[in-house]
């Protein structure tokens, strides 16, 4: 097999996981709001007893259509025994070094190879998920786990979610001939306010341990993820973040991570085209930065299985 053929295979997975998802039994993807009845149709001593419609994790939320800002997470809740699969790829050609016509030629670095990532998470129990991705930078595997505890209602202005994560690479170290595995650790807190039906902001600080690798072992990194989400129009979206270290280790460059998107919601289906920096996907490669000369171009797709 070539180099270029490699290529195009490597670009035909992704496309074949996408043939996956629209093709399947379509999938409502949140419930919608529902009008309350205008007579009850028991009485409340034979119905069960029922949570509040602002509390139903299976209630659609426009102002948070999917579990991700870009990269970083949100506070979207996943209902119990529910799941979502989440594909994200990034092609490899850096838009800032090449021409127009160049671009065209490569259709924006589809010719260039791709970073993939493929993540699923899983409702364990009422607003509790547990999030597995794998990606084929250094075929990193990251377990991750989320509680979302606290939720934004008329009597509490915040959505609030703790993070715990642990990362390896070399398939979480499973690849015994692959050489030597980096593992990083990561714990963080998801803030976010939402303004009604038109978006939402959030403010996240994470602390990861190990974001030097093996080449600097033992080194930790704050960062601070900050992140906007805006509805311009129906089910579309703006969608921005940026992750700036707060100490520990920074590399030289300093620069943070950061990606601009435009966000469509289908049903239980969220699409992105996105240009950010880098190809983060993990806790620990968002961490060390993005590249200050660098633009790449990719997409994220999601898919609610509820």
């Amino acid at each position: 097999m070539t180099r270029r053929d490699h290529r195009v295979f490597s670009n035909l997975i992704p496309a074949a996981f996408c043939g996956f998802l629209f093709t399947v039994s379509p999938a409502l993807g949140q419930t919608p709001e529902q009008q309350p009845p205008a007579e009850a149709t028991a009485s409340p001593s034979s119905a069960p007893a029922q949570p509040p419609a602002a509390d139903d994790d299976e209630r659609l939320d426009p102002s948070e259509p999917d579990f991700s800002i870009i990269n970083l997470p949100s506070n979207l809740r996943l209902p119990k025994f529910k799941s979502d699969f989440h594909l994200v790829h990034r092609f490899g050609e850096n838009l800032r070094n090449d021409s127009l016509g160049t671009q065209f030629e490569n259709l924006f670095g589809i010719d260039q190879g791709a970073t993939i990532g493929l993540e699923f998470r899983f409702g364990v129990w009422r607003h509790l998920q547990a999030v597995v991705l794998r990606t084929n930078t250094g075929r990193t595997i990251q377990f991750q786990g989320r509680y979302d505890g606290w939720h934004q209602s008329s009597s509490f202005p915040l959505s609030i979610s703790g993070v715990i994560a642990a990362e390896g690479t070399n398939n979480f170290g499973a690849c015994s001939d692959c050489g030597d595995s980096a593992y990083a650790q990561s714990y963080g807190a998801v803030v976010s306010r939402a303004f009604r039906d038109r978006g939402a902001v959030y403010l996240e600080p994470f602390f990861v341990h190990g974001t030097g690798g093996t080449a600097i072992p033992d080194r930790n990194t704050g960062f601070m993820g900050i992140g906007a989400r805006g509805r311009v129009h129906g089910e579309t979206y703006l969608v921005f973040e940026v992750s700036p270290r707060l100490g520990g280790l920074v590399f030289a460059d300093g620069s943070p991570e950061y990606s601009v998107a435009v966000e469509k919601r289908v049903g239980g289906h969220v699409f992105q085209l996105v240009f950010g920096n880098g190809s983060a996907m993990t806790y620990a490669q968002i961490a060390r930065g993005g590249n200050p000369e660098a633009l790449y171009f990719g997409f994220n797709l999601s898919r609610k299985f509820y």
